[in-house]
């Protein structure tokens, strides 16, 4: 792992960690950043050993600030349009795509593009001290990459609006309260709650839960489920994983699942 990059990405037992690192600029995304970010996923799409990841950030102060205003300010607005929040939509998501859980582990602030990268994860834990914002507006711009999408789909419309339309932040308790993280707990005990939930996660079948993950987003998306279960049932059930599980339970032992 090169310490030299913005974006590192390691694993071990199962738990992938991609972590962002530029806290001397509060993890605020630039091109460069983008474009690690992209060929860390290359990495976690290929990896038959990462079961789950976790989506951190280097410092205490920031997750991510947002876009770096220096980085896009600097474009044409055609360029803007036809690289920067192109590119950042292709890769956000591919995070969310990702047939692996992703779970964002959130200290600081999570504004903007900051936020929008979180709400690509699947699951968001946050510090109780961590803040949220959509604070466009109050730079006389809009949110660029998938805000206005994922962000009412989580919250519901009306709390959406109130964000995005006044640009204020919201503590980590409203945001828990409102089911944009599903947990607010102590600075102290953030790393091992994530850690805890990563690791039943990595427990588990891995084609199991990547195939219901991908039933789940396809019935957020408005596909019927039905169907699509029934498949995922007889695909489960032709791995060796179905097997173990089985006999696991019948001799009531833990069942060690190896991704096959």
């Amino acid at each position: 792992m090169n310490e030299d990059f913005t974006v590192l990405f390691e694993h071990a037992e199962g738990i992938g960690r991609i972590t962002l690192n530029r806290a001397a600029k509060l993890n605020a995304l630039d091109p460069d950043m983008l474009g690690r970010l992209d060929a860390v996923l290359d990495e976690v799409e290929s990896s038959a050993e990462v079961r789950v990841v976790l989506l951190q950030a280097a410092g205490e102060k920031a997750f991510c600030a947002g876009a770096d205003i220096n980085a896009w300010s600097a474009m044409a607005p055609l360029d803007m349009w036809r690289i920067w929040v192109r590119r950042g939509h292709r890769v956000f998501d591919r995070l969310a795509a990702l047939r692996q859980p992703t779970i964002a582990v959130i200290k600081g602030i999570a504004f903007g593009g900051g936020l929008e990268l979180a709400l690509a994860c699947d699951m968001r834990f946050a510090a109780i001290t961590a803040r949220f914002a959509m604070p466009e507006v109050t730079i006389a711009t809009a949110p660029g990459w998938a805000g206005t999408g994922r962000l009412p789909r989580l919250i519901g419309s009306g709390r959406a609006k109130q964000m995005i339309f006044t640009g204020r932040p919201v503590d980590a308790a409203t945001a828990a309260d409102w089911g944009l993280v599903n947990a607010a707990v102590a600075t102290q005990s953030l790393e091992a709650a994530a850690l805890e939930v990563a690791q039943a996660i990595a427990a588990n079948a891995p084609a199991s839960v990547q195939i219901a993950k991908q039933i789940i987003d396809a019935a957020a998306a408005g596909s019927p489920t039905g169907a699509l279960e029934a498949l995922a049932g007889a695909l489960c059930a032709t791995t060796a994983d179905a097997r173990e599980g089985l006999e696991a339970f019948r001799a009531r032992r833990p069942a060690r699942f190896r991704g096959e």
